[in-house]
């Protein structure tokens, strides 16, 4: 086998790769920008190569530079890993004249499937059923406003060189069309460099099931079954499981042909994932297929006990596939999720910063086991504006799916994040959702069980205020009722809150969302009260800080005699409350903040940047008349459209920012006379 091998990628996929590579004996490069100079990615390989700037069209875009790097470090191989280059057809004819071997599939079989058009029309000839739709080249934009039309609302408008999302929308109406067309265009350019567009019948209560398929360079094929990934958001995959559940052998198996015959048609080579969109009824089309290795690979790797980063090494090495069809088993259920610095409160904005704790389950292993984590980062990684916030992929495995449901939710609630937005909480609500827990799937499902998954904020428990309290007075060194400690040697140094003549008190206000909670904390002697909103409790605890984590504290708290235990962790004025599996992101109020900011409320409409990001698109000019509602402009963050919106009807006075500018969080975007 060849012996030295370069990552041209970063994250997770990176650390993956780098530690199966490890396993087989091959000296591993990384590539990096000057963003991730100290990524961990860096650190799991054995020599490491600066090829750029930080965004990624100035690093982990640039072949010449990629080439250079694996000149420069004597590589023979090139694993592309996902997303970036990985399904790039020039990239893999640069390392096919360079002399490397290039992980994955030839430009050829890149090139036919990597337009969603010419892959549908290579599948028509096929005979594999598709959706109704238009996959031409023609891309004007009345011509394919009048293909909409025809095919019949609702349309889905895809990009024809995209995945993952981008560069895709919903149209429900002929009127929302051309401005749907727009977005998807410039979304589909900057993220593949290619604006061209599919229009496909959108097909109401679909689930969306792929088929793992595999080829060598000897002509044989394997599918390593299926993976259900129909619980999404905005065309992003949230939850992925295999098997699909409900799925029968005879359906499996005709699917598996399918996605073999799909990969014989141009004669591919690797790791390949064949998409289907399915009724419910059981009737599939196909929809595309991703010409390299797929981000939920790890639930197949469980359920077929294959490490398919070993296979796709040994495939490029030139030996025949490890197992035959008849070989492949499978055993048991395996659930993915990933925890993305986000905020599902905020419509999933994005959340930049520092990962100041980052904590697993001590079960928890990165490496194929019950529970497994894929991570790129670690604590005091930095989640930057530039690269997909992906924080961890978690697998878990069971038995069955509901053993893999349970131990996924268990594992989520041990795990502790701080100093970003997570979205590991809506993870929780989205695992144990009736809906899901009962396998009625379908990619509309996180908008169908909207109001389950994103609550009303309702009263928040007393434990929660009572968690947030008492580790406040831990960290001042305030003991609890019956634990001061030993008398210090100079009295006057004691931090126990003792008064002359008199009881202690403290009051604390709580923010959790726009809810503000007043509590006053009185000590009368060694017995501690804690007066909130719902009346007057006992209260007591014990706190343990970690040596190893000391912006967390475990918590025993007694309230009225009745114990919680729970977790906070502290991150400035932020507390993030952990209690019975849920978690509750509190914050101190200071009022005299809140005062200067309300004497600013009275100087008109102020539009902020909600993340850092670039602008892309200006729709108004100065002196524009707006309805409430109307986009006023558009930011990209992370490879995604935000649309900037008119709070009110009135006038844009100002603009502060031109297209292509960079903005920082919190930044004013424009002003408004109402």
């Amino acid at each position: 086998m060849f012996q030295t091998l370069l990552i041209a990628n970063r994250g997770e996929i990176a650390c993956r790769v780098a530690a199966t590579a490890r396993r087989l004996g091959l000296r591993t490069v990384a590539v990096y920008s000057d963003a991730d100079a100290d990524a961990q990615h860096v650190r799991a390989c054995d020599q490491a190569v600066r090829i750029g700037g930080p965004e990624p069209r100035d690093s982990y875009l640039k072949i010449d530079a990629i080439l250079a790097a694996a000149r420069a470090a004597g590589a023979h191989a090139v694993h592309p890993g996902y997303g970036f280059l990985s399904e790039n057809e020039h990239f893999a004819r640069a390392c096919e004249e360079a002399g490397l071997i290039f992980v994955g599939p030839p430009a050829q079989a890149i090139a036919a499937m990597g337009s969603k058009s010419a892959a549908k029309a290579l599948m028509e000839r096929a005979g594999v059923p598709l959706v109704p739709g238009y996959h031409g080249d023609e891309q004007a934009p009345d011509f394919l406003h009048r293909q909409a039309d025809a095919i019949g609302y609702p349309v889905l408008i895809k990009a024809s060189a995209g995945g993952g999302g981008k560069g895709m929308r919903i149209v429900e109406s002929s009127g929302a069309f051309l401005g749907a067309l727009r977005s998807c265009q410039r979304e589909a350019a900057s993220s593949f460099g290619d604006d061209r567009v599919l229009i496909e019948r959108y097909i109401t209560k679909p689930r969306h099931i792929e088929i793992q398929v595999f080829g060598d360079q000897h002509g044989q094929y394997v599918y390593l079954f299926e993976r259900d990934c129909s619980v999404q958001r905005r065309h992003q995959k949230v939850i992925e499981e295999a098997p699909a559940p409900g799925m029968t052998a005879e359906r499996r198996q005709a699917m598996g042909e399918a996605a073999i015959a799909a990969a014989r048609a141009v004669n591919y080579v690797g790791a390949g994932t064949v998409e289907f969109i399915a009724e419910q009824d059981g009737r599939f089309y196909f929809m595309e297929m991703n010409t390299r290795l797929q981000v939920e690979h790890p639930v197949t790797e469980l359920i077929t006990g294959h490490d398919l980063v070993e296979w796709q090494l040994r495939v490029a090495d030139g030996q025949p596939l490890p197992a035959r069809q008849e070989d492949l088993r499978i055993d048991g259920h395996a659930i993915e999720v990933r925890i993305y610095a986000e905020n599902p409160d905020k419509d999933f904005l994005p959340s930049i910063g520092t990962l100041r704790t980052l904590r697993y389950p001590e079960h928890a292993a990165f490496a194929p086991g019950p529970v497994r984590i894929d991570s790129g980062v670690r604590q005091g990684s930095v989640i930057s504006p530039f690269y997909d916030p992906m924080i961890a992929k978690v697998i878990t495995h069971g038995a069955d799916r509901e053993q893999a449901r349970r131990r996924l939710i268990r594992t989520l609630a041990d795990t502790q994040v701080a100093g970003v937005h997570t979205n590991k909480t809506f993870l929780q609500r989205l695992l144990g959702d009736a809906a899901f827990a009962q396998a009625d799937l379908d990619t509309g499902l996180i908008p169908r069980r909207h109001d389950a998954l994103f609550p009303q904020a309702g009263a928040v428990p007393a434990a929660v205020l009572s968690l947030a309290a008492c580790a406040l007075l831990a960290r001042q060194g305030l003991p609890g009722r019956g634990r001061s400690p030993a008398p210090p040697a100079d009295p006057w140094s004691a931090r126990d809150g003792w008064r002359v003549g008199g009881d202690y008190h403290q009051t604390l206000s709580l923010m959790v969302g726009e809810q503000r909670h007043d509590l006053r904390l009185e000590r009368q002697e060694q017995n501690w009260r804690l007066q909130a909103a719902d009346g007057v409790h006992l209260l007591d605890w014990q706190a343990a800080a970690r040596p190893d984590q000391p912006e967390a504290q475990s918590l025993r708290v007694w309230l009225d005699g009745a114990e919680h235990r729970g977790q906070v962790l502290q991150d400035g004025d932020q507390l993030q409350v952990s209690l019975d599996g849920a978690d509750w992101t509190l914050s101190l109020f200071d009022p005299l903040l809140a005062a200067g900011q309300g004497r600013d409320e009275g100087h008109g409409g102020r539009l902020t940047a909600p993340m850092p990001g670039k602008i892309i698109a200006l729709n108004v000019d100065a002196g524009a008349s707006v309805k409430r509602g109307d986009v006023l402009l558009v930011m990209e963050a992370m490879k995604m459209e935000h649309s900037i919106l008119a709070p009110a009807d009135g006038t844009v006075t100002e603009l502060f920012f031109a297209v292509g500018d960079q903005v920082p969080e919190g930044a004013e975007l424009a002003a408004m006379e109402h």
